[in-house]
């Protein structure tokens, strides 16, 4: 079968496409035919050693696939060659064909294309984890999202509406901004790129004041980190809930003494760890998420789509923060 690897730390330009033998599906497994695959920002620091985990090499990255199964392991229930499912095995997505822990399937309606199921799991379960277990987020409330048109960027804007929560975008373009209004955002601001010197900070902490009003924001949710953190946090509201997701731009030293000053709470957020520990939550929330689909809450938005042999551009359109919504490798 062909897989996009990584044989050496670097690039996506050091992926190599490559032949390995097919697998086979163990005990508690399920062998799977992977029709797509999502690219996430995980995927841009993992074939470089600069994520938390580093599989041993060769390795496929791609941590979120949708596809069919092919073969049932011994001991698993509930599945059958055929069916379609959707997965976050954390690398090794960019293939023909992966083996994958049956309890870390969830069932694709057939209604759905493996492309759009592709773009669903990882972005949208961090975010309703993030927003309604460690943000409580209200109905009524004021939610602040950085990089609000990524891909957990816009889960975000479109979760906080359908909780009923005022919701400001904070992105870095104009088209961006359409993109965070279309998803429902009620207002959309455009910041300058980083780093800031003081005078810079002060005036983006300004900046989001002025979209989230006098009373601050309720709930931040910030997958950007760097040079964006305290600014946002000077916006926050008494008894706030910042919610730290993810560091592009590299990651943070917050000054303490505005969580004090605003009684706030700084909140992490690790969606990996949540469904290992407690996965019947997290399969909860899997099944509200598939509801809100269909109910037409949220719609994942997947920019652009590319072959396996081009899954290495997939990957820089990522870390040029070039994306809007999703990519997605097509491995038809």
């Amino acid at each position: 079968m062909k897989a996009l690897l990584s044989t050496a730390p670097g690039g996506p330009d050091t992926l190599q496409l490559s032949d390995l033998p097919e697998p086979v599906a163990g005990p508690g497994q399920l062998l799977v035919r992977v029709h797509a695959a999502a690219i996430n920002f995980p995927d841009v620091l993992i074939i470089e050693d600069k994520y938390q985990m580093r599989p041993p090499r060769p390795f496929a990255p791609g941590g979120e696939i949708a596809g069919e199964v092919l073969a049932v392991g011994e001991g698993v229930s509930g599945w059958a060659v055929g069916d379609r499912l959707i997965a976050v095995p954390g690398f090794g997505g960019l293939v023909e064909q992966i083996v994958i822990p049956a309890a870390a399937a969830f069932r694709l309606p057939d209604s759905r294309s493996f492309t759009d199921g592709a773009a669903l799991l990882l972005t949208y379960a961090t975010s309703i984890h993030a927003l309604w277990d460690r943000g409580q987020l209200k109905a009524g409330e004021t939610l602040l999202v950085l990089g609000a048109a990524g891909g957990v960027g816009l889960a975000a804007v479109e979760l906080g509406k359908s909780r009923g929560a005022r919701v400001i975008a904070a992105v870095s373009s104009e088209e961006k901004a359409q993109a965070a209004r279309d998803a429902g955002a009620d207002e959309a601001i455009v910041y300058p790129r980083g780093p800031f010197d003081k005078d810079a900070s002060k005036a983006l902490a300004e900046q989001f004041k002025a979209a989230v009003g006098p009373k601050g924001a309720d709930v931040i949710y910030d997958p950007v980190g760097g040079d964006y953190c305290e600014p946002a946090l000077r916006a926050i509201a008494w008894e706030g809930r910042y919610l730290v997701v993810g560091f592009p731009a590299g990651i943070p030293r917050l000054p303490l003494n505005l969580t004090l000053l605003k009684s706030c709470d700084v909140r992490g957020v690790f969606w990996g760890a949540f469904a290992a520990r407690d996965p019947a939550a997290n399969q909860a929330h899997v099944e509200e998420l598939f509801a809100l689909w269909d109910a037409g809450k949220i719609n994942p938005r997947v920019s652009a789509t590319y072959p396996l042999d081009k899954g290495g551009d997939a990957i820089a359109s990522l870390a040029a923060r070039q994306v809007i919504g999703k990519v997605v490798v097509e491995i038809d």
